[in-house]
């Protein structure tokens, strides 16, 4: 007589990232002591393997920290940047603090340059490598054009306060880095941002480096700065130079740790924004993403110099 087996709730992850659900014992024929302890011992196993995928996912998710939820503009939780969004998160850990990165080799640069370095073999594994940027940065002001499927965006961009995040965007839309990719998370509670700029569209994604902060916002007493409507700023995830291309459309005011680097504004398709917020976004999957429920892709990101 064959077994029957169930699929509990809790052994069902990210297709991305477990390729199949373990299969628990439900009613069997009874089997020789050591052999069942056998079969306790690999199910327990996968089990193990399973959970440490997710949380492994969940820690390279990038994040947004708000102060109502955790937002995932850069790494997940239930609602890294990436925007955490599932419930209070005063401290950046959730996610973040369920792994520890290991090391990369540490780029050293001249004043006036860029360094880009590269990422930790745990984050570099969701990374799609494009080879770097140049060293030496952009100046001026840039325009960055994107034009999606719900119609064109078009930001100012500052390559004078934020040359090296400018020159990394220019760099990354020459290799088609941006093509055919979509915004995969939407915030509408706490702070009001549009997340962009990861090619895998799970929050994990990014070049095959990372690079620091730069022109970010004056903090108030509290920490935190308001973002207003219309800045476009870089996801992060707690580790440090992990800006890379994830990024953020604010639609609204929203208040958030002055940690994120602001490196332009929207001056034109604010209404295509507004429109994919106005639609909501769909309860968090597994591994805390709340994507829109109007879907948004960007078929290709143009920066060029005004």
């Amino acid at each position: 007589m064959p077994c029957d087996a169930e699929n509990t709730g809790r052994d069902r992850y990210d297709a991305q990232h477990v390729s199949q659900f373990t299969m628990r014992i439900k009613r069997c024929e009874p089997v020789a002591g050591k052999d069942r302890k056998k079969e306790l011992a690999r199910q327990r196993y996968e089990r193990q393997q399973q959970r440490r995928v997710i949380r492994q996912a969940r820690a390279r998710r990038m994040k947004i920290i708000g102060t109502v939820v955790v937002v995932a503009v850069v790494a997940g939780g239930s609602g890294a940047i990436a925007f955490a969004m599932g419930g209070p998160d005063k401290k950046k850990t959730s996610a973040e603090a369920s792994s520890t990165p290991s090391a990369a080799p540490s780029v050293s640069a001249k004043p006036g340059e860029c360094a880009y370095q590269p990422l930790p073999a745990e984050a570099a594994q969701g990374a799609k490598d494009v080879g770097k940027p140049p060293v030496k940065p952009v100046k001026g002001k840039y325009q960055m054009t994107l034009d999606t499927s719900l119609g064109t965006i078009v930001a100012k961009v500052d390559g004078t306060k934020a040359a090296c995040t400018v020159n990394s965007f220019k760099y990354l839309a020459s290799k088609k880095f941006f093509n055919n990719t979509k915004c995969h998370r939407l915030v509408t509670e706490g702070i009001k941002v549009l997340q962009c700029g990861d090619p895998t569209g799970t929050g994990t994604g990014g070049p095959a480096y990372g690079f620091g902060n730069e022109n970010v916002p004056k903090a108030g007493k509290s920490g935190q700065a308001t973002y207003k409507r219309g800045v476009i700023a870089m996801a992060h995830s707690s580790a440090p130079n992990s800006n890379g291309s994830q990024f953020f459309i604010v639609y609204g005011d929203s208040p958030l740790p002055a940690d994120y680097t602001v490196f332009g504004q929207i001056t034109k398709g604010m209404d295509v924004v507004d429109s994919v917020a106005k639609a909501g976004a769909a309860p968090a999957d597994q591994t805390g993403n709340t994507a829109p429920k109007k879907k948004i892709e960007i078929k290709d990101l143009t920066v060029a110099k005004m």
